[in-house]
């Protein structure tokens, strides 16, 4: 009997961020969900949202994938949601710009929680993985174009922009 050889033992593959591409009937479906983006939606919620902040939050270059950086670590989110808050009143205590995963998807998390709490229904919210791994920026778009208009609804003096960009 042969002794059987030895491979160096690597762990495989795991989580979103190792995915490779995608063929067939996901592809398909990959496009439709890329097709829904929206690139003037996009503008007007880069309006909206630098104007809501407190903070100065810079303002991407157009496209889907700059938008999806700028949005990613989840501290203009976070100053978004914390912008629609009375001062001393913030959802958020703690924002911090971060280059480690974990701590971009936690803060991205912090903001799905906030606006959950703000009257976002949980249906309308997106994964923290659509936003992080840029696979549903439309889902992206939806959630903030919900909480813009739930903003303008509430009618507290809160809201900064242009009314007329949300459905009411």
């Amino acid at each position: 009997m042969c002794p059987l050889p030895s491979f160096p033992q690597t762990p495989p593959p795991f989580g979103m961020a190792n995915r490779g591409p995608s063929y067939g009937l996901s592809r398909e479906v990959q496009q439709k969900i890329e097709k829904q983006y929206d690139t003037d939606l996009e503008q007007i919620l880069i309006q909206w949202i630098t104007t809501q902040c407190r903070k100065d939050v810079g303002r991407p270059q157009p496209g889907r994938e700059n938008f999806q950086n700028w949005l990613k670590d989840g501290t203009v989110l976070c100053e978004l949601i914390n912008g629609l808050y009375p001062e001393g009143q913030a959802p958020v205590r703690k924002i911090q710009a971060s280059t480690m995963a974990f701590k971009q998807m936690e803060q991205i998390s912090q903001f799905l929680q906030a606006a959950e709490r703000y009257g976002i229904n949980t249906t309308d919210i997106f994964q923290t993985v659509d936003l992080w791994e840029g696979k549903n920026m439309a889902c992206v778009q939806r959630t903030l174009m919900n909480l813009g208009g739930l903003a303008v609804a509430q009618n507290n003096g809160l809201f900064c922009g242009d009314p007329n960009w949300f459905p009411k």
